[in-house]
């Protein structure tokens, strides 16, 4: 009896451990480092890969990933640095851009990145409008902080160096794809080590 209980505790051991191996073999990288293979470029902002990092100058546009997410993780490090004119970037999920104008500002959600002004970085946004209250202003301009985005059903929550910034209720959009973007003239956003884990299977 006691050898038959020590091998059903081993077995459940053993599977705990494959379990949570399994568990993070499950983060998808959407970025890989070296060109940006798996985006589409929208708008006036131009994107390239610089020392393994994602980089956003210009105009306004943003960078979609080929991925989509309906309930996920995401997360990434991320920096804006004024060069001549205030930073305002976000990473944006469930998002797809406009039908009649696939350079315009897209349909979704966005997890707002500007450290200045009301509605900065940690709120969440929709098309326009702050909406999803952030607790506190964590970022400065310069500074690479993590963001963290989890999103089941219409229950959205984001981490800001590992700090729970912002909870938030909504239903409107689904599904769609993930993207960051560059909101202006004289700023640059950086992006690495994106990532997503997919809760709806």
């Amino acid at each position: 009896m006691i050898k038959r209980t020590i091998a059903v505790f081993v077995s459940a051991v053993m599977f705990g451990c494959a379990s949570g191996t399994g568990a993070e073999a499950k983060w998808i990288s959407l970025f890989n480092g070296k060109d940006l293979s798996g985006w589409t470029i929208r708008g006036k902002a131009t994107w390239s890969v610089q020392d393994g990092v994602l980089v956003g100058l210009g105009g306004m546009g943003h960078i979609y990933t080929d991925a989509t997410g309906s309930d996920f993780e995401a997360k990434g490090m991320f920096r804006v640095t004024n060069q001549g004119a205030t930073p305002n970037s976000g990473f944006y999920f469930r998002a797809d851009p406009p039908a009649d104008d696939v350079n315009g500002f897209p349909f979704g959600y966005e997890a707002q990145i500007c450290n200045h002004g009301d509605g900065y970085t940690g709120w969440l946004w929709k098309p326009g409008k702050p909406t999803g209250k952030a607790t506190e202003l964590l970022t400065k301009d310069g500074e690479w902080f993590s963001y963290r985005i989890r999103a089941v059903g219409d229950h959205m929550q984001f981490w800001i160096n590992g700090k729970l910034v912002m909870t938030y209720d909504d239903a409107e959009y689904k599904t769609g794809h993930f993207a960051i973007q560059g909101h202006n003239p004289g700023m640059k956003v950086e992006a690495k080590e994106l990532y997503y884990l997919d809760l709806s299977k």
